[in-house]
């Protein structure tokens, strides 16, 4: 068993339950939308409370939930580039804007990075007469380098 097998089972049991990620974060509470989704795809870790929660919900045994718990292998994509369309087109934007968001960041807080570790982030539909637009708001830390 391995953490990949469990983001099937929970992926299945979703499709099977008919649920969406928002009610699915409201069962298993304790966190966002989006966090509880990560974690439902082996990107963060869930609480005890939480893997329980979502091993009742999933059907999941005690193994998963324990999985469900371990720090995770971060960034594991199948492939990079990534072949989504959808997944490609955030790789597409740090490949066209990367450069430009590490100027004006540098520019305005100094020499650091913008953490991924104490970030937040939102996501929205937004209407849009020429259709509906997704708007994404990410926040994180400022991270200054050190010298020593």
């Amino acid at each position: 068993m391995n953490r990949a097998d469990v983001t099937e089972k929970i992926l299945s049991a979703k499709r099977m339950k008919e649920l969406s990620w928002e009610e699915i974060a409201r069962k298993i509470g304790g966190a966002s939308k989006i966090i509880v989704t990560a974690a439902c795809m082996g990107q963060m870790r869930m609480t005890r409370e939480q893997a329980t929660k979502a091993a009742r919900l999933f059907g999941l045994g005690k193994e998963e939930t324990l999985l469900l718990q371990e720090v995770p292998y971060r960034g594991s994509l199948p492939q990079v580039p990534p072949t989504d369309l959808l997944i490609y087109r955030f790789y597409e934007l740090v490949q066209v804007y990367g450069t430009t968001w590490k100027e004006l960041i540098q520019e305005e807080f100094g020499d650091g990075i913008m953490s991924a570790i104490d970030f937040d982030m939102t996501m929205e539909r937004q209407p849009d007469q020429k259709g509906d637009r997704v708007k994404i708001g990410m926040s994180g830390k400022f991270l200054a380098y050190k010298t020593y």
